[in-house]
């Protein structure tokens, strides 16, 4: 098969979606994994003379997006949170936001992968983009990321990696080896802290909305009774974060204090049905929106039980998906 100029853009557009998500991954930012899917259809278009169809079209333009990712990322520090930067402060901790750090971003809700087609693939796809996963990429160095995710993640063979990274069959085989490792080292404990195996219950979408209720009328002991005692809360671009409960109450009764900044929170969910996570945090008022906050998802939920299709904590990405289809 060959491409013609006149069929291009027909022809990538339809796989712009799946490459911005590899990018992201490999990137940890969605502003410039768009940037970079462009990058890569730019290439594309350039060397369209030269793609004699040995392979097709998907698996060459993997092949251009994870190079020039990998271009991006020569010489670059990893993406971080601030858990990543410094101890939890307390309460009181006022630091200037950091505008000279690469925070790691998330994926908008609006983009993230749907459920149509192979539910499986869709749960593990939409696992992949997790911040928690993401945060263990990240630990990675660029082309051990590249081999891992394009092993387990996409499921590529050995010598084909080798092929798109222009190295030999063992090296990616070793690459892998440490970089599986490496993940495992990063991921929370609990695989229920790394993503939600299965939608939320009926109790656990009882207990968001109580804990909704609690921040919207600012009563810090609804919300002390709904928070996990471990709850972590982090606000990028600022570079503090608090860890345990009785420090997150007490900042945001500072924030709700009338003599203090007198914010009022309006919660909006950002998972939609897919997941029990907090939101958004917009400021009443007329006042100026509080940094959003992390980690509103940590209020108290009941222990996860791994159902039908579940996946046991750590195990690599692809084995997730056979053990998926293997339920069915």
């Amino acid at each position: 098969m060959t491409l013609a100029h006149e069929e291009f853009a027909a022809v990538v557009e339809r796989h712009r979606r799946e490459l911005r998500v590899h990018c992201y991954r490999m990137l940890g930012s969605f502003d410039e994994a768009e940037d970079l899917v462009q990058e890569t259809f730019l290439r594309a278009w350039k060397a369209v003379d030269a793609f004699e169809g040995r392979a097709s079209v998907r698996a060459w333009l993997y092949r251009i997006a994870t190079n020039a990712c990998l271009d991006a990322l020569d010489g670059r520090a990893r993406r971080v949170l601030p858990y990543d930067l410094r101890p939890p402060s307390d309460a009181g901790t006022a630091l200037p936001a950091r505008t000279d750090v690469p925070w790691l971003q998330p994926f908008p809700d609006r983009l993230l992968p749907g459920d149509a087609g192979d539910a499986g693939d869709a749960a593990v796809e939409r696992e992949t983009i997790e911040l928690a996963f993401l945060v263990a990429v990240q630990h990675l160095p660029s082309r051990q990321r590249a081999a891992f995710l394009l092993r387990d993640v996409l499921g590529w063979r050995p010598g084909e990696i080798a092929g798109a990274l222009e190295a030999s069959v063992a090296s990616v085989n070793s690459a892998l080896q440490r970089a599986r490792v490496t993940v495992r080292e990063h991921l929370p404990a609990r695989r229920a802290d790394w993503a939600p195996s299965a939608p939320p219950t009926a109790q656990e979408r009882a207990v968001l909305r109580r804990y909704v209720a609690a921040m919207e009328s600012a009563d810090p002991g609804a919300l002390a009774a709904v928070l996990a005692e471990d709850v972590r809360t982090a606000m990028p671009p600022w570079p503090m974060w608090l860890r345990g409960r009785d420090a997150v109450v007490a900042a945001l009764c500072e924030s709700w204090a009338a003599g203090g900044l007198g914010y009022r929170f309006r919660m909006r969910p950002t998972g939609g049905e897919r997941a029990a996570r907090g939101g958004d945090v917009a400021a009443d008022r007329g006042r100026p929106a509080p940094p959003r906050v992390r980690g509103l998802g940590a209020a108290r939920r009941p222990r996860s039980r791994h159902r039908r299709g579940g996946v046991p904590r750590h195990a690599p990405v692809r084995r997730v998906r056979a053990a998926r289809r293997a339920h069915r």
